[in-house]
């Protein structure tokens, strides 16, 4: 038997969570799970599952052949880290949590969980920040991009994108535990600190990233027209101009777009949650928040499995064939 929920008012077992049942003026977690119950342990579950194999995929990639050890396939490897501790840590306990007592009580293992929650998410988009950053160089700067961009500053990077995630995450658990022993200003402090918490952990990552792949679009489609400017012209020219157009336009589109619907209900969610009367139910919190978590399992996709190197790189995983023989040396692309 779970945890007893005591519940005040007049709701019904369904207005409370559908794992629950109904003990005359409680609630206690059921033994005999609904099948809404049991399909949704399923689907977090399944969520869980394949964001830690596909980020196993890019991290085994990177690791092993040689040809993928360069700077910005570093920042892609912490990026991977990142999503694969989420699908490790954040995804059970929030699976977990999500299904029992966190939905109530606000103790150690909750702040804990909300803890590992904020570190990881914001070290995922920080590291997405620093690959849009890399992606800028590269297309803008290209002459000077093996110089601006190496090894050290690729390594720097990372730590200011964890470090920062670190000290927003341990914020986050130090002023979960100050609220439970203040008492008129514990509203206020968990304000400020969770309006920080998504100036740093969102709203700045977001704005450098839209500022970014805007010039990075822009740059494209001169350069594209450049080209097709000192060509003879031609019907086929013209056409393999709009094809990269097009292919730029869909790339980043992807990129932002899949980021932004993942991301931005529940950092709007939480940020305009003050100015309304009503408080939001604890339903809609979870789902944005499963919302945010989904993007580090569709991450590998999105930046991964876009590339055809490290397609080559994951059937020679899948099928095994590393394992039968040395292929660290072999030739991707």
């Amino acid at each position: 038997m779970g945890p007893e929920v005591t519940v005040n008012g007049t709701y019904t077992v369904h207005d409370v969570h559908p794992c629950y049942e109904s003990d005359h003026t409680t609630y206690v977690f059921t033994s005999n799970p609904s099948i809404i119950c049991v399909l949704l342990y399923i689907v977090l579950g399944s969520l869980s599952f394949i964001t830690i194999c596909g980020n196993l995929l890019v991290i085994i990639s990177i690791i092993y052949f040689k040809q993928l050890h360069v700077p910005t396939n570093y920042l892609i490897l912490s990026l991977a880290v990142a999503d694969l501790l989420v699908g490790v840590v954040v995804f059970p306990f929030s699976m977990a949590f999500t299904v029992t007592s966190c939905w109530y009580h606000e103790g150690l293992f909750c702040k804990v969980r909300g803890s590992f929650d904020v570190t990881l998410s914001t070290a995922s988009i920080l590291n997405l920040c620093c690959i849009s950053i890399d992606r800028y160089y590269a297309v803008c700067q290209p002459l000077a991009y093996k110089t601006k961009i190496n090894d050290k500053v690729i390594g720097i990077m990372i730590l200011v994108s964890w470090g920062v995630a670190a000290l927003i995450g341990i914020g986050i658990m130090v002023a979960g535990f100050n609220q439970g022993k203040c008492e008129e200003s514990c509203l206020i402090d968990a304000l400020i600190s969770t309006t920080l918490a998504c100036i740093f952990s969102f709203y700045i990552p977001v704005i450098i990233m839209l500022c970014i792949y805007l010039k990075i679009f822009l740059v494209a489609q001169r350069q594209a027209n450049t080209i097709q400017s000192t060509t003879c012209q031609s019907t086929r020219s013209g056409t393999a101009v709009s094809k990269m157009e097009r292919k730029a336009t869909k790339t980043l589109a992807i990129v932002l777009g899949v980021f932004l619907l993942c991301w931005s209900p529940y950092f709007f969610c939480i940020i305009f949650q003050p100015l309304t009367y009503d408080v939001t139910p604890i339903a809609v919190i979870e789902t944005l928040n499963w919302l945010t978590l989904s993007n580090s399992m569709l991450n590998p996709f999105i930046y991964a499995f876009f590339y055809s190197w490290f397609r080559s790189a994951f059937r020679m995983i899948i099928s095994g064939k590393i394992i039968q023989g040395d292929f660290a040396d072999s030739k991707l692309f």
